[in-house]
């Protein structure tokens, strides 16, 4: 519990202080963010990833604003009752309906309040650095009263705004290896991806979920970031790193995907039995966070571009598999339970590889009924007709800036 006094200090110190930051580089996601309604808006992602960027972008788009990071660690001690005394200094201040809430699952049961306040027809913003925790509290307390949008590092169009840099190879071939964590882009210091690292580890898993053995937790991430685009087992992990029980393998990559630095994907099948059956790959966050954490993988530009490609679909909210049986494709796009495309990643289409790469896509564009098909590359562009299958190949970055052009 805080006094009243003491929260109103905290509340005018960062008012001061975040009217004299930068709103920094636009994040696309600005665009879909709309306060013209009383749903509760929710911005969540991975540390470091802009969100409270995000949220100034947000503030600067309204004349009135009341906000509160609960990142400050003079509000360690904020309980759920003390939101009344804070909403009491708001109205004091500035007597308007739009709250901002930056990191609010740092206070215990938090989501009763906001459910208060969506109820008073007060509009409400909220971020926060873990997904499961948004999901499962605000599940039964809002729902249908929310909207949740999902922010990721820089995407190649925002690296591109945030450098005044020139679309092309060059520009990409930089992103490919740097990433998009506006911090590091900005102060270009490995030691900013490195920490962000072990406070995932730490403070977002280990801490978070009670861990005792922090040294394995940091092991098996350094192990998945050096086995990007591989499929696993979490029977193996778990004899690998010694564990003794498969159930706690899963619970400790569900941490990981929670924290938004993993993502398992599924191998395709029309059966849900099968699929859970089946072994999963792993993709990372950030292609810069992968370079710098993992054991020898800088140099594998043909699995990093592979990861880029999973991330961007991720930004797009899409729905991804990967597709296996005599060949591989791999990712297996849907949106709204239907396939909307067929991706293969090659770094470069060359004599030795062309057929295995064709293969593996027509295998399923015939399984799954397709008659369309992409691979990306680096920089090749082609269309390669046999049939009535045709299979477009385009550049990554071309196809990462469709969206944004």
């Amino acid at each position: 519990m805080l006094l009243e006094q003491q929260i109103s200090e905290v509340y005018q110190y960062q008012k001061e202080y975040f009217e004299k930051l930068s709103t920094g580089t636009r994040r696309t996601l600005l665009n879909d963010v709309k306060l013209t309604d009383y749903h509760v808006k929710i911005i969540t992602g991975i540390r470091r990833s802009g969100k409270s960027t995000l949220m100034m972008q947000l503030l600067n788009q309204t004349k009135d604003f009341n906000f509160l990071s609960f990142e400050d660690p003079r509000l360690a001690q904020f309980e759920v009752n003390d939101f009344f005394k804070l909403e009491r200094i708001f109205k004091a201040d500035n007597n308007t309906d739009i709250y901002f809430f930056d990191e609010i699952q740092n206070i215990v049961g938090w989501e009763r309040f906001i459910r208060t306040l969506h109820d008073k027809k007060i509009k409400v913003v909220i971020s926060g650095s873990n997904a499961s925790l948004l999901s499962k509290e605000l599940g039964t307390s809002l729902t249908g009263r929310q909207i949740t949008y999902e922010l990721f590092p820089f995407s190649y169009g925002e690296y591109l705004l945030n450098g005044n840099k020139e679309q092309g190879i060059s520009s990409f071939e930089d992103f490919l290896e740097l990433g998009g964590f506006p911090e590091y882009l900005n102060s270009n210091n490995k030691s900013v991806l490195l920490q962000l690292f072990d406070d995932l580890i730490y403070r977002d898993i280990v801490v978070r979920h009670g861990l005792r053995n922090a040294k394995v937790v940091r092991e098996l991430g350094v192990y998945l970031a050096t086995n990007i685009g591989k499929e696993f087992s979490y029977n193996k992990l778990a004899k690998t790193f010694e564990l003794g029980s498969v159930n706690t393998m899963l619970s400790y990559i569900s941490y990981f995907e929670d924290a938004y630095l993993f993502f398992t994907v599924p191998r395709f099948s029309y059966s849900l039995k099968q699929q859970a059956k089946n072994q999963k790959k792993i993709y990372c966050i950030d292609s810069g966070l992968i370079g710098n954490i993992s054991l020898s993988f800088s140099k594998n530009k043909g699995r990093l571009l592979e990861n880029m490609v999973f991330i961007e679909l991720q930004r797009r909210a899409k729905n991804v598999f990967y597709y296996r049986n005599k060949g591989e494709c791999d990712f297996v796009v849907l949106k709204n339970q239907h396939i909307e495309n067929l991706i293969q990643v090659c770094y470069e289409l060359n004599y030795d590889n062309l057929q295995r790469e064709l293969n593996g896509l027509k295998e399923a564009m015939d399984e799954l009924k397709l008659n369309t098909g992409l691979i990306l590359t680096m920089n090749q562009h082609d269309k390669i007709s046999q049939g009535d299958k045709n299979i477009i190949v385009k550049p990554v970055w071309v196809w990462m800036l469709e969206k944004v052009l």
